[in-house]
């Protein structure tokens, strides 16, 4: 049975690309895998759990320890390094055990917890910054695939007008100036059709190293939700981390306050002697802090000061995190106003001046040349607008996606 379980799924992981490949990728899709195959999540997971599993073991009590050893041994005289000779000789065993008072265990343990739950949180950035990287690869991919449709919609147009400038050539109603003028355009948007290909695979490879593989076709526009400051602040995972870093600092600090206390060593030992009574010995050592001002009081100022030193970066990690979000937005607000206004004010015009290059030269109102000027800013005008979307979308992933996921800043 565990056999064919094994077989099945070492079946599905090797189909898993090809099936992906047959769908168009989506972008919630592209997250999803980048989450899963982050080899920086994976590593911080496995670390969050090592520093579980120190939890455990904080809170317990030092290992004992045996003791073994022979007192008074004869080393000169005749009865030198025998045992049984001389009555004071005696072999001991025992055993001896430091004791933690539970106030120092819980407060060990509880540094400990706190390592963890940053740990912890270090995995959920590792997957929010994978997140972030693949909906950057995938703006970067959807719209160099729209920067290359448009080429090839350019080099389409010009290739279709040279084929006319040739027949009025040939018929003595075109010129070769045109003719030429043409197919030096041609050859030119021929250029920039290979450039967006070269820019399009280019980012396919940026999306694969997320995904896994390059997908055939992206299912649909990238569209994103810009989070409030009060959410974007909440999830920050440089400030998620710093919190975290704060707490550490505090437990140990409450560590090394109970440490100021000494803790105390029992110790039980039996011992044998030949010919004689056996006897048992009892004892406690007690560390004696005989310069408190110059070694407790001094660990526990390091401790306290190293407190002031993360709540100080977490202040200025709250600062900056502020000041990017506001940064962003800003750039976000103004690029949708870009957008709209150059939809508007630039592109509506060059599209209407198509529009009418176009029944004139049909109706043999204009020449060819003008229809093509018209096209061709047309074309750059819709290459501005998609490279202003493209911006808009990138600024919008960043607020997006570099927060927490939801629910993850705890």
């Amino acid at each position: 049975m565990r056999t064919s379980f094994l077989r099945a799924a070492s079946l599905a992981a090797f189909l898993l690309p090809a099936i992906a490949r047959a769908e168009p990728l989506s972008l919630d899709q592209a997250l999803s895998l980048a989450a899963q195959r982050s080899e920086a999540a994976r590593a911080a997971q496995a670390s969050a759990a090592g520093a579980r599993e120190a939890v455990r073991s904080a809170g317990q009590l030092p290992d004992p320890m045996l003791r073994a050893g022979i007192d008074n041994l004869p080393v000169t005289g005749a009865d030198r390094f025998s045992t049984t000779a001389e009555q004071m000789t005696m072999k001991r065993i025992g055993i001896s055990q430091e004791w933690l008072s539970a106030d120092k265990r819980e407060a060990r343990e509880s540094a400990a917890r706190a390592v963890a739950e940053r740990e912890a949180v270090q995995g959920r950035i590792a997957q929010a910054d994978a997140r972030l990287q693949a909906a950057l690869a995938y703006v970067d991919a959807w719209y160099a695939a729209q920067a290359q449709a448009l080429a090839e919609q350019a080099e389409h147009h010009l290739h279709e007008e040279l084929a006319a400038a040739r027949s009025r050539l040939a018929s003595a109603t075109g010129s070769s100036a045109e003719v030429l003028q043409l197919s030096a355009a041609q050859g030119i948007a021929q250029d920039e059709s290979e450039e967006a290909r070269q820019q399009q695979a280019a980012a396919l490879v940026g999306l694969q190293r997320w995904v896994g593989f390059s997908p055939d076709a992206l299912a649909s526009a990238p569209a994103f939700k810009v989070p409030t400051e009060q959410d974007y602040l909440a999830r920050n995972p440089v400030i998620a981390a710093q919190d975290h870093a704060v707490e550490v600092a505090r437990q140990n600090a409450a560590v090394a306050a109970k440490e100021r206390t000494p803790n105390w060593t029992w110790e039980v030992a039996y011992g044998q002697r030949t010919g004689y009574s056996d006897l048992v010995s009892v004892g406690v050592s007690i560390p004696l802090q005989v310069a408190p001002a110059q070694r407790q009081d001094r660990e526990s100022a390091a401790k306290l000061a190293l407190v002031d030193k993360a709540e100080a970066e977490l202040a200025e990690a709250t600062r900056t995190a502020q000041a990017d979000y506001r940064t962003q937005a800003s750039d976000a607000a103004r690029l949708q106003q870009r957008v709209d206004r150059y939809g508007q004010s630039v592109l509506a015009p060059a599209q209407q001046r198509t529009a009418a290059a176009l029944a004139a030269y049909r109706s043999n109102q204009s020449s060819l040349s003008a229809l093509f000027e018209a096209r061709h800013a047309q074309l750059e005008a819709q290459r501005k607008l998609l490279a202003l979307h493209r911006e808009l979308a990138r600024s919008q992933a960043r607020l997006m996606f570099k927060p927490l996921a939801q629910g993850a800043a705890q």
